[in-house]
């Protein structure tokens, strides 16, 4: 693996020529899931029902961009083609991490860098279900969660200019932390340690 500044140097060169679209992708996924969730209870509901699929063509869109393709505005609705499985996945995401949230703040925060890659190994592998996405992504972050940990630590700086603005600057913050999230698993899929424990049965929540 290469260190955290490595990595977002890579995703600053990924964005390169495509910022424009990037920032535009990143708005429209988060003002939709946004309003949606501000309807009370009906709007919830959506945006529960909806979100697996917008999440997974946010992250199909950077892992494109990542991987020297160019994609288009399209790739953000990726998701819904593969409605059912992104349902699933982001259900029991948010299932196992509030249930380590309820026993503490900490084991929430690792237990979302654990299954942080899942959306990513469903794109790469269509026909896995949500939970071995979550096995998958579990083995893979072994060793791996407290460098994701401080890669993200180290945006505190960009996110508290996008404070000072008002907001105006996570126009780019969230593509740039999204590009280095797809570089961090770019890096880190080829690892050997995550492909002999992709065989392993086990599952790691």
């Amino acid at each position: 693996m290469v260190s955290n500044s490595e990595i977002r140097a890579i995703a600053r060169a990924n964005l390169k020529g495509f910022w424009g679209i990037s920032i535009l992708v990143c708005f429209l996924v988060n003002a939709i899931v946004s309003a949606l969730g501000s309807i009370p209870v009906v709007g919830i509901i959506a945006s529960l029902i909806l979100g697996g699929a917008f999440t997974y063509g946010l992250y199909a869109f950077f892992l494109e961009q990542a991987r020297g393709r160019q994609p288009e505005l399209a790739v953000m609705f990726s998701g819904f083609q593969k409605f059912g499985s992104t349902l699933v996945l982001y259900l029991l995401m948010i299932v196992f991490i509030l249930l380590w949230t309820l026993l503490l703040i900490v084991p929430g925060i690792i237990a979302s860098l654990r299954y942080s890659m899942a959306f990513f190994i469903l794109h790469d592998n269509p026909g896995v279900s949500g939970m071995e996405a979550i096995r998958q992504s579990s083995e893979m972050m072994k060793g791996y969660k407290g460098k994701l940990f401080m890669l993200y630590i180290s945006f505190i700086g960009w996110i508290l200019l996008g404070i000072i603005t008002l907001g105006i600057g996570f126009l780019w913050i969230i593509p740039y932390m999204q590009a280095a999230l797809a570089a961090f698993y770019e890096q880190l899929k080829n690892a050997s340690s995550y492909n002999e424990a992709a065989a392993n049965p086990t599952v790691t929540l």
